[in-house]
């Protein structure tokens, strides 16, 4: 799948829906939400819109999965199979990385997803994630400025395969 015409921006956290929804109105911005992964896929290809923004998550699996293993919620092996159907979607093109990450109100997540977000996430690519109020007009605001950056690592295989050893109070803390 070759990459899109434009700069696609997930929106995630408590009210992520609601809030990329209202997006749908600004200049140069085609928003959804409560897409399924297709259906935002194709929301992608066919948009000529500067900035594409939604809240279906082509790494949600993967988060569940990760936060599971450490909160020890997931039967064994539920990690390894999440990332693996995820690196099988990214070399397929049925799954891609989006632009950004907007996460909406990070501080009142639960601890592990809040690490996936601030930790995990932001240590393979810090410029890619960024932290916003829960609001559409903090999110439009993120949008007027977002940073440029490295991309997500390619092949992502080795920091997906790797975490497992992402221990979640301990991602990004040099030495650890």
């Amino acid at each position: 799948m070759p990459r899109p015409n434009s700069t696609v921006v997930i929106v995630a956290g408590a009210d992520a829906g609601k809030v990329a929804a209202r997006l749908d109105g600004l200049a140069n911005v085609r928003a959804a939400a409560g897409q399924d992964d297709d259906s935002a896929r194709e929301l992608v290809a066919q948009s000529h819109a500067a900035y594409v923004v939604h809240d279906a998550d082509p790494l949600s699996g993967v988060a569940t999965a990760w936060a599971g293993f450490f909160d020890r919620t997931d039967t064994p092996g539920t990690l390894e199979v999440a990332v693996e159907t995820t690196l099988a979607g990214l070399r397929r093109g049925t799954v891609q990385l989006p632009d950004y990450y907007v996460v909406l109100d990070p501080e009142s997540l639960p601890e592990t997803e809040k690490h996936w977000w601030l930790g995990v996430l932001a240590g393979v690519s810090p410029s890619r994630v960024i932290p916003a109020k829960p609001s559409a007009g903090a999110v439009a605001d993120v949008l007027s400025r977002l940073p440029s950056g490295r991309w997500w690592p390619d092949p992502p295989d080795e920091w997906l395969r790797g975490l497992g050893r992402a221990i979640p109070d301990r991602v990004g803390v040099p030495g650890a």
